[in-house]
């Protein structure tokens, strides 16, 4: 690789970036600061350019494990600066909001046992997630491809889908909304 020397200043490496080898990377297209890093050691890290250091000794900003296998893709969103996907070999695809890391429950909310700033997991897939992407004309639209063809003798598949938008909508409008519904739901509930 040729790079123009004025770049030369302003590079940087992470040395141990994660416990096993790196398998993925993709740049915030959003914000260019964040990158993000996925590892065959099950995690995902993400990383600040700002706060690299030339001696390649660097923490992330936050490593989320929500995985039980090889992370094999990452990808930010074209929605949300700060929501992102990840696959692995699990045949999980899993889609982190980085604003909710950290973020306390409500009192009376019931306690999640999902790792911080998970907040869907698509589980439609019985082998491996290779790879997806999300759609740039179709909002929260995602396509992902698994070898979960060998399963049923070869092909891998291919699955296209949609999150509910009450999902990433913000808490308030989505409870507006469903507070429509209240008084059909109790009536159904007595028959």
């Amino acid at each position: 690789m040729v790079l123009p020397t004025e770049c030369l200043d302003r590079l940087n490496r992470v040395e141990k970036a994660h416990n096993a080898d790196l398998h993925c990377v993709d740049w915030n297209s959003h914000d260019e600061n964040y990158i993000l890093t996925g590892s065959a050691d099950h995690t995902v890290s993400m990383f600040d350019r700002r706060n690299l250091t030339s001696d390649g000794v660097r923490s992330p900003v936050h490593k989320f494990e929500g995985h039980t296998a090889p992370v094999l893709c990452v990808q930010w969103s074209p929605e949300k600066c700060s929501v992102f996907g990840t696959s692995a070999e699990d045949g999980l695809l899993n889609i982190w909001d980085y604003d909710k890391v950290g973020q306390q429950k409500e009192s009376g909310s019931k306690s999640s046992s999902a790792p911080p700033g998970l907040f869907f997991q698509h589980a439609g897939h019985r082998d491996k997630v290779v790879d997806f992407q999300w759609s740039g004309s179709d909002p929260w639209t995602v396509v992902s491809v698994s070898d979960d063809g060998e399963i049923s003798g070869g092909g891998g598949s291919l699955q296209i889908w949609r999150m509910t938008d009450l999902l990433y909508r913000p808490e308030e409008e989505v409870l507006a909304e469903l507070q429509k519904f209240k008084d059909h739901v109790v009536e159904c509930a007595k028959v």
